[in-house]
C-alpha cells in the first residue's frame, strides 16, 4: 500500500494542508504560480504551511522579487545538475498508464499555469517508461516546430536517460499487442537522430517543488 502524503498548498485557490493528491491539484491546476509541496507526515505539513512558501517551496530558492516577476528565473549551472530553481517558462510532461505494462497515455502542459497543449491516447499496451519517453520527444518536436526554446520537464529518470542516448532499453516485447506503442517510440528514436535541439531536457524534482505540473493524479 502507497504511503499517505500531505500536500501544502501555499498559493492557490484555497491554501492549506491536503491529505489526497486530487484536493491539491483541485487547488493548485491552472492557478498561476501556485506554490504546493507534498510531504511524509502531517506534522511536517503544518509546519511548512505556518512557515510560509518563501521558506520551504524550492527549499526557499529564489527572492521575492522573482515570485512577483511571475516564477523563479532560470538558473543555468544548478538546472543542469536536475536542482535549483523552477523554470516556469517551460513545458512539463507526464504519463498516466492503467498497469505496467498496459493502456498508456501522456501529455504536455505549461509549466505556470498548467494548461494542457498536447495529450496522446491511450494507446492500448506499453510501459510507464516508454510513455515518459514518448511525451519528452513529443515535447522536443513540438517546441522545435514553434521555433522555441523551452525547457521540458520529466519526472522520469530512465526517459531522460533514454532521450540523451537517443535510444531506450525496454522489456517489453515486439508482438501484436504493442505495435501501436513500438512504432510511435521508433519514430521517436527516429526523430531524435535526425533533429537537433537547442532545448534543455530537465529532471522535475518532486520532493523539492511537489508534483510535476502534467501529473496524472494516480498514485
Amino acid at each position: 500500500m502507497a504511503k499517505q502524503k500531505f500536500y501544502v498548498v501555499w498559493v492557490g485557490r484555497k491554501p492549506g494542508v491536503y491529505t489526497n493528491w486530487g484536493d491539491c491539484q483541485a487547488q493548485t491546476s491552472g492557478f498561476e504560480d501556485a506554490k504546493f509541496k507534498s510531504y511524509e507526515t502531517r506534522a511536517a505539513a503544518e509546519e511548512a504551511f505556518q512557515g510560509g512558501w518563501k521558506k520551504y517551496w524550492g527549499q526557499g530558492s529564489g527572492s521575492a522579487g522573482d515570485a512577483r516577476k511571475g516564477g523563479y528565473a532560470r538558473k543555468s549551472a544548478a538546472a543542469d545538475a536536475g536542482g535549483g530553481e523552477i523554470d516556469y517558462d517551460s513545458i512539463s510532461v507526464d504519463v498516466g498508464t492503467s498497469g505496467n505494462p498496459g493502456p498508456v497515455e501522456y501529455k504536455g502542459v505549461d509549466t505556470r499555469t498548467g494548461e494542457v497543449i498536447f495529450a496522446v491516447g491511450p494507446v492500448s499496451k506499453g510501459t510507464n517508461n516508454l510513455g515518459e519517453f514518448l511525451a519528452i520527444v513529443h515535447g522536443l518536436a513540438y517546441l522545435k516546430k514553434l521555433g522555441s526554446n523551452k525547457t521540458v520537464y520529466s519526472d522520469s529518470v530512465n526517459a531522460l536517460k533514454w532521450v540523451k542516448q537517443k535510444a531506450v532499453s525496454t522489456t517489453l516485447p515486439r508482438d501484436k499487442s504493442t505495435e501501436e506503442i513500438w512504432g510511435m517510440v521508433d519514430r521517436a528514436v527516429k526523430w531524435l537522430q535526425t533533429n537537433t535541439y537547442s532545448n534543455k531536457v530537465l529532471k522535475w524534482q518532486t520532493k523539492e517543488w511537489g508534483e510535476i505540473k502534467a501529473d496524472y493524479g494516480r498514485k
